[in-house]
């Protein structure tokens, strides 16, 4: 094959690379516009291939019943090639008590969290790492010894009347209980030690979403994972306090901000419990008689399908008061991968650019509203521009908050 055919084939294997390349990404997008499924109440109902029509793009007349109020739409691209299924579901018109109020939180593990294995200086000064390649960050202590481990508290009574040379501790590990056998040493004050670094519990503070008419609540819009180990904290028992915003560190580019606030950790401030973390947010119950010292305004829920690019605005509450602020729904995405990345929204209200520099750590959970309906919550915020960031859809986090 001389030099000119050679070449050609190598712009046709780009050409081809290219096309794939595109065609590719415009299924990614055309999958991103379109949801996998979708809730409508029975008003909408007859309407919701309106609600999806998209160009290139239809979808049959007829139905599959899959269920009660549930049906799957059949979606096709130029009308031929099968693309997707849709799965609608019907479901009564909601309302729920929209918030904003900065809260406290204190959760406690289920078992002792370890975050990392540690050496220690022998009485004999040698150094030793006992628990290396045993434990894994990310691991729970459940037990020593056959003893149920609640706290570190529990860890450290267990060591101080350790009189053997082997301990067996049982770790939660993903989904399964494991025994593994550790050989604690002694240190140089004659104190027996495992070389485990470890965490109890975690507190911060966070924004209240919504709270329904059973006294259900929502609040961030993702899940409390550990700072170390990166890990989705499973715990045992936790609750919400009242909380003082003390402060503001402004966001910039590269350094987001964060609300600073006063909680105190005391009975009469307990808000309601925190039963369920999880990666669309933390839930529980509200006490009833806390209830009026919260800003709860009564609107209904809006569906993902429904939400348009363009003016909408959060809920917040950065020296004491909750306030309504303007901002700009930039970009949405039916299908992300990562369920509180679902849309994308700036903040544009001058008077909160001004106060926080946009979007703070503190102010996840916050409600976004878009013609009178609760939408979803804030997320995140962009590290390199703290006016932006992603939000939930409030469908999604309710899932986990019923």
């Amino acid at each position: 094959m001389n030099r000119k055919a050679k070449y050609r084939c190598f712009l046709l294997l780009f050409l081809l690379l290219d096309l794939a390349l595109m065609g590719w990404l415009g299924y990614r997008l055309l999958d991103r516009k379109i949801p996998d499924q979708i809730l409508v109440d029975h008003e909408s109902s007859q309407e919701v291939t309106k609600l999806l029509e998209r160009p290139l793009v239809t979808f049959d007349d007829a139905i599959t019943v899959s269920g009660k109020d549930c049906y799957t739409l059949h979606c096709r691209f130029l009308g031929m090639i099968p693309f997707k299924d849709v799965k609608v579901k019907n479901t009564p018109a909601k309302d729920v008590y929209v918030s904003g109020n900065a809260v406290g939180i204190y959760m406690q593990t289920e078992g002792v969290l370890i975050i990392d294995t540690g050496e220690i200086r022998s009485e004999g000064g040698k150094t030793q790492d006992p628990a290396r390649d045993i434990v894994k960050p990310g691991d729970y202590i459940v037990a020593f010894n056959q003893e149920v481990v609640r706290c570190k508290q529990d860890l450290l009574d267990d060591l101080k009347d350790l009189n053997e040379t082997s301990v067996t501790l049982k770790v939660r590990r993903d989904e399964k209980t494991i025994p593994l056998s550790v050989t604690p040493v002694k240190d140089e004050s004659g104190t027996y030690k495992l070389g485990i670094w470890v965490r109890d519990d975690t507190q911060g503070i966070g924004t209240l979403t919504y709270v329904d008419e059973n006294g259900r609540y929502g609040a961030l819009g993702h899940g409390i994972s550990d700072v170390d180990t990166g890990e989705l904290l499973d715990i045992s028992d936790g609750n919400l306090y009242t909380a003082q915003i003390l402060g503001i560190r402004k966001g910039e580019k590269g350094n987001p901000g964060e609300l600073s606030g006063l909680i105190r950790y005391e009975n009469r401030n307990i808000l309601g419990s925190i039963t369920e973390n999880c990666e669309n947010g933390i839930f529980g119950t509200m006490q009833p008689d806390q209830l009026e010292s919260l800003t709860l305004k009564k609107i209904p829920i809006g569906y993902k399908q429904d939400l348009k690019t363009g003016p909408a605005s959060i809920l917040c509450c950065t020296d004491g008061e909750v306030k309504e602020y303007t901002a700009e729904i930039s970009k949405i995405d039916m299908n992300h991968e990562d369920s509180n990345k679902s849309f994308v929204i700036q903040v544009t209200d001058k008077e909160l650019l001004e106060k926080t520099g946009g979007i703070v750590q503190g102010m996840s959970g916050s409600p976004v509203i878009q013609n009178g309906k609760l939408f979803g919550a804030v997320t995140h915020v962009f590290v390199q521009d703290s006016t932006g960031g992603y939000g939930i859809f409030i469908e999604n986090m309710m899932e986990n908050g019923k």
